[in-house]
């Protein structure tokens, strides 16, 4: 099936603005196919699974067609839940939200009726809704359907498996004759193929094939993490796995910068790749992935398109997919060549329903897990730091250090405590390091961005390097709690009990507000600006 760009479907400037601000960057299949048809008035009929992108298939063009002057009903979605109406509303309100004058309006039964009375008065023009609210509202005479021009019938199938065949046709009887009717269904059994013969006139046919997930060597999961917390889930899940080569999905192209600026902040080796780069941009981006320059990529679907590595350790999907069958492009791309992956999934809330559609799509199951503590991270650095002293060990050609240790010993000091010091100097010392290579890794990225000197503040921060602290920890804390870009902090210097930190004097009172009573490496921050 085709594929085009928004750009190519001829839509109005605040249409297109609304999809770009959702960070859709190219129709699916079924948008470019139904798009077209259903504003030059025909009747369709779409065989599609949920999650092919044809809320936004049907919801597009209902924006285009609707008369926004005239403040009554003009289109109908029948859903067979609740959960489905309130989702189908959200993203065409999402889609529209430039558009001025219209209203979307989702009526469904365990909602005050009054509420959705006062909605449908106050001159809704789009209404979703279950066929059981719709009928009740339609009885009591306060949804008068003689100025619907489009009625679209979302999930025929499973309407017709719960039982409202009979509703919808009372529902369909009450629009006028020549209006558009417009059906999705998964299926097409015999009572929903009576329909599009008895209320379409000659429907235009598309379906929509969707590929199945065969990746039996990719361990999945998901996580519930609200929006504010995904970048600390997303830390502590790279450095709970040890892993090295990862690959991070966003849905909209400043998502990606963002979340690229979030890593780098924290020391992150991460690069990003989007619809705004230039292809030799891309290029160079890729270059440095395959070769393991960088150990995170960020990206959005369309541009990932090109990227074939077979050393994918992990997938994370920082935002869930808004199409299913990305989902199954995704993850896929781990668990090559024989090899084991991981696929990682943030979700929260309302998301758990697409996330159980997806489950239902690619006929697979995703395990709920659970994020790594702080106690689970140290016990890993510890592991890997006994890893290497044992690797050392058996390295042998110790003789010269041996000869230290017997001195130390000749002292009257025991060997288990010179061993203890040994090892609280040397992980001290990687740790340190790491936060240095980490902070030179940074300050290059932003470095051409950089505020001047003078338009900077210094501020005080209550913890050090004696409780472990490190540059990345304090970048972390500072762009984790404020959002605010990298390129906004300058000079950071670590003394044994506090710091301080040159940050943009724009932003230094939301940047003390923020660390008020928060935590870093388990100490309770206080933040205030320097004295002179």
């Amino acid at each position: 099936m085709i594929k085009l760009k928004f750009t190519e479907l001829e839509l109005s400037p605040d249409v297109l603005k609304g999809i770009q601000d959702m960070g859709f960057e190219e129709a699916t299949p079924i948008q470019s196919e139904t798009i077209p048809l259903m504003r030059k008035g025909m009747d369709l009929i779409g065989q599609a699974q949920t999650g092919t992108g044809k809320t936004a298939a049907f919801g597009i063009p209902l924006l285009e067609m609707v008369d926004a002057s005239v403040k009554k009903v003009q289109a109908l979605v029948m859903c067979p839940t609740r959960e489905l109406a309130v989702q189908v509303a959200e993203e065409i309100r999402q889609l529209g939200k430039h558009v001025k004058g219209i209203n979307v309006l989702a009526v469904y039964g365990g909602q005050p009726i009054d509420r959705q009375i006062r909605g449908i008065k106050s001159g809704a023009q789009i209404i979703t809704g279950t066929p059981g609210r719709l009928i009740d509202h339609i009885e009591r005479r306060t949804l008068n359907l003689d100025t619907a021009k489009i009625v679209v019938l979302d999930e025929a199938d499973e309407m017709l498996n719960m039982g409202f065949v009979e509703d919808i046709e009372l529902i369909l009887k009450q629009a006028p004759p020549d209006r558009q009717t417009v059906l999705f269904s998964a299926t097409m059994p015999k009572p929903i193929l009576d329909i599009t013969k008895k209320y379409q006139k000659t429907p235009k046919y598309i379906k929509v094939t969707h590929e199945v997930l065969t990746a039996p060597l990719i361990e999945q999961s998901y996580f519930e993490v609200k929006h504010g917390m995904k970048v600390e889930a997303l830390s502590r899940l790279l450095d709970g796995n040890d892993l090295k080569t990862v690959l991070i999905f966003c849905n909209t192209k400043k998502m990606v910068d963002e979340l690229t600026d979030q890593l780098r902040s924290r020391g992150y080796l991460a690069e990003c790749l989007h619809g705004d780069k230039t292809q030799q941009q891309r290029d160079r981006v890729m270059e440095k992935f395959r070769a393991g320059k960088i150990d995170l990529l960020v990206a959005t679907d369309v541009a990932a398109r090109g990227i074939d590595v077979e050393n994918i350790d992990a997938v994370f999907n920082y935002d869930l997919p808004s199409d299913e069958e990305y989902y199954v492009h995704r993850i896929g791309r781990t668990g090559r060549a024989g090899k084991t992956g991981k696929a990682y999934t943030f979700v929260y809330g309302g998301e758990m329903y697409k996330l159980k559609e997806i489950q239902r799509y690619a006929k697979i199951k995703i395990k709920p897990g659970i994020i790594p503590t702080a106690g689970d991270i140290e016990e890993l650095r510890i592991k890997n730091f006994l890893d290497k002293v044992k690797t050392t060990i058996d390295a042998g050609a110790l003789e010269p250090q041996i000869k230290v240790i017997e001195k130390l010993m000749s002292e009257d000091i025991s060997s288990m405590d010179i061993a203890a010091a040994l090892v609280k100097m040397a992980m001290k010392e990687e740790e340190s390091s790491a936060g240095e290579e980490a902070a030179a890794k940074f300050e290059p990225s932003a470095a051409s961005n950089r505020i001047s000197a003078g338009d900077m503040t210094r501020v005080f921060i209550n913890a050090g390097k004696a409780q472990g602290v490190m540059v990345r920890d304090i970048l972390g804390a500072i762009t984790g709690e404020t959002g605010i870009r990298g390129e906004r902090i300058g000079r950071i210097d670590l003394f044994d009990k506090y710091s301080f930190v040159q940050i943009d004097s724009t932003a230094v009172d939301q940047v003390i507000d923020a660390l008020k009573n928060k935590k870093i490496k388990g100490v309770r921050i206080f933040a205030d600006r320097a004295k002179k």
